[in-house]
């Protein structure tokens, strides 16, 4: 067997989803899943550390350790629920928690300490994915396409897989060995930030209090002023630009707006970004796979169906038999599984690198 951990912790500062996963044979299998929430003070730290903080450097090392300790335990848990040993794992991917990614300015930071997660754990980890693909001239995300296009593309079927996490993103695997992907817009990190703010609660579970309200169409259309949305992939985005000041700027001209309007509106804007790119790139396709934590929202897939006129069937990669919350996890054990071959990670007609790159570096047991 090739059996990986994939681990990955996401721009919802949440917690790390694990996948063990087998790649020895045609297909890959899943033989464990698990998840380890980040406790509230580690998350604090983590949003804290998405902007300049005093004495940064310190707080971003100790949260680094801590981000390690968490993935041990998901790898202990993956370990159990598989029944496999430490050492019959070739490799632990650990993608890190990304605190910058200024792709134009020459770099991207995901902030964890895969030595201590080797010392840990006893199994190789690979970790910092996205630099190579950075240094080379691209954008560095989306990565998972190409794994998109390992587990779910099928030869003469247009598909399109949107990975809906912090931020939203899609591959479109054209059928023909071709894939376009790139990052849409925000996924669920305004919603999540304004139920927060609003309600103390983490995420609008299956959109209902989205679904409470109503979308307020001016303000609909001064989020879509964005200048990104109107940016030609490839491209790439995160935390740097989708925050809470960004939203509150926006926000400075409605005045008095009900707390659930505005967040009927923010789910309204990421169902139309996502549908904006389906049609533009995506046009023709036989459906549209959804994975990540959006996958969960149905008030965002009944507005995502919406606004795509019905021309494109909606549905989770579940109908594909890929549960969604393991996808993203599957990709990053997938990629190590490509760095021990020595194999190229990413696809530089999504990313804009110069070429193939081996994505990756190894931190031995």
């Amino acid at each position: 067997m090739a059996l990986y951990i994939g681990l990955m912790s996401g721009t919802s500062l949440d917690g790390v989803d694990g996948a063990l996963a087998d790649f020895s044979g045609a297909a890959t299998r899943t033989l464990a899943a698990a998840y380890v929430p980040f406790p509230t003070a580690l998350r604090a730290e983590l949003m804290a550390l998405q902007a300049a903080v005093p004495n940064e450097l310190e707080r971003e090392a100790l949260a680094a350790q801590q981000i390690a300790v968490h993935y041990a335990r998901c790898v202990a848990e993956l370990l159990r629920q598989g029944g496999v040993a430490a050492d019959a794992v070739s490799a632990v991917a650990a993608h890190g928690q990304t605190i910058r990614h200024r792709p134009e300015l020459g770099f991207t930071r995901q902030t964890n300490n895969p030595a201590l997660l080797a010392e840990l754990c006893g199994i190789d980890v690979v970790a910092d994915f996205r630099s190579r693909d950075v240094a080379a001239g691209g954008q560095g995300a989306p990565l998972v396409p190409a794994f998109h296009q390992a587990l779910f593309g099928v030869a003469g079927l247009r598909r399109v897989v949107a990975n809906i996490g912090g931020i939203a993103n899609i591959s479109v695997l054209h059928g023909d060995g071709r894939v376009d992907g790139f990052d849409t817009g925000p996924g669920n990190v305004l919603m999540d930030g304004w139920i927060a703010r609003h309600q103390g609660r983490e995420y609008d579970a299956d959109g209902a209090w989205a679904a409470s309200g109503t979308v307020v169409p001016a303000l609909l259309a001064a989020l879509l002023a964005e200048p990104y949305f109107a940016l030609p992939a490839p491209k790439s985005t995160g935390r740097d630009l989708f925050h809470m000041d960004w939203l509150d700027a926006r926000l400075s001209a409605f005045a008095q707006l009900a707390p659930a309007d505005v967040q009927a509106t923010l789910t309204r804007l990421t169902a139309v970004t996502l549908a904006r790119a389906v049609a533009q790139y995506g046009g023709g396709a036989d459906a549209l796979y959804i994975c990540g934590g959006g996958a969960y929202n149905g008030t965002l897939l009944r507005d995502l169906a919406a606004a795509l006129d019905g021309k494109v069937a909606v549905a989770s990669t579940e109908a594909l038999g890929v549960a969604p919350n393991r996808v993203e996890a599957l990709a990053f054990a997938w990629l190590a599984y490509r760095f021990n071959a020595r194999l190229a990670g990413n696809l530089p007609a999504v990313t804009g690198a110069a070429g193939p790159r081996v994505l990756g570096a190894l931190y031995p047991r």
